[in-house]
């Protein structure tokens, strides 16, 4: 058992950002875009998740007889269009790739944009198998959050991963023109959407070659005090990193509200990924001073990831 240190959060713009910023449910058009197109699937269907919009950016110029990577991105409703989140901040990813690829730094690239499931994010980006490996009271004691509206439902990680594994993905590679390989697939997120991310990259080593972490929340939940979570994290990180020789990860985080409290476990993981034989080749994790949890930072060094993930190879 574990406290769970929730009254600051509860009362601070911290908790709603963790909780409330990445809701999607009550918003359902298409995203509006400055660069390139969107194509807005509404309620994609799934027999592993419920179903969820999906949104498919294409760059300026599609060729469907090009080849294109692939990235896909959690949270999708926050990364086109401020006018349909709540608080108007976006990651404006379509205006990043378009300003990237215009100055020939990184290779042009479709974006999938899955929206997450509103109260059942929490459920689907928690990485399953390092909560599997906690105590039956530790688990007991996360899902007793559900009053806070983080676990509204049993962990759903691998049925959400096996969504996007054997589900959206074969349909993206049969619909547009696309590399199919795993250095060709990538994926990416913040806070949980950074945790999922990098569980993908783990679990599927084979599909995904490139994962980007950003603000990764490896609390779990909002505790610091006595948290079990942060090390069965890095314990299954031990076991889990794919290889250096066919994979790259990004870790990111700055130094205001949540991202604040990243900075001791990121440097855990660090020490895990150079053990793992990861260097500056393959890994990168970079610190931004004065950037808080939210889209506005994310997108503000968002190239950061994309170049290097997607830049152009000698």
């Amino acid at each position: 058992m574990y406290t769970l240190v929730l009254i600051i959060f509860m009362r601070t713009p911290i908790y709603f950002t963790l909780v409330f910023l990445f809701s999607g449910a009550a918003f359902s058009q298409s995203p509006k875009v400055s660069s390139g197109t969107i194509q807005h699937h509404q309620n994609f269907p799934s027999k592993f998740v419920p179903a969820r919009n999906v949104d498919i950016w294409l760059p300026d110029g599609y060729d469907q007889n090009k080849k294109y990577p692939v990235l896909y991105m959690h949270d999708g409703m926050a990364l086109f269009d401020s006018t349909i989140m709540w608080n108007k901040q976006s990651w404006h990813v379509d205006q990043v790739l378009a300003k990237l690829a215009a100055g020939k730094k990184i290779r042009e690239c479709i974006v999938v944009g899955i929206w997450n499931g509103d109260t059942r994010r929490h459920a689907e980006y928690f990485p399953q198998k390092p909560f599997e490996s906690l105590s039956a009271n530790q688990q007991d004691s996360l899902y007793k959050i559900a009053d806070h509206k983080l676990f509204v439902e049993k962990i759903q990680s691998d049925n959400y991963l096996k969504f996007l594994v054997y589900e959206l993905k074969p349909y993206i590679d049969s619909h547009f023109s696309t590399f199919t390989n795993r250095e060709n697939t990538f994926i990416a997120g913040s806070s949980m959407g950074g945790l999922i991310s990098l569980y993908a990259i783990c679990k599927y080593p084979k599909v995904f070659g490139g994962a980007a972490c950003m603000s990764t929340h490896w609390l779990g939940t909002f505790s610091t005090e006595n948290n079990p979570i942060p090390a069965a994290f890095m314990a299954y990180l031990k076991n889990n990193l794919p290889s250096p020789k066919t994979h790259k990860i990004y870790f990111d985080y700055g130094s205001k509200t949540l991202d604040s409290l990243y900075k001791p476990y990121q440097q855990q993981v660090d020490s895990i990924m150079k053990a793992k034989g990861y260097t500056p080749k393959n890994w990168m994790t970079k610190q931004f001073i004065g950037a808080d949890h939210s889209e506005k930072s994310w997108n503000k060094r968002l190239d950061v990831p994309l170049v290097f993930l997607l830049g152009k190879k000698d």
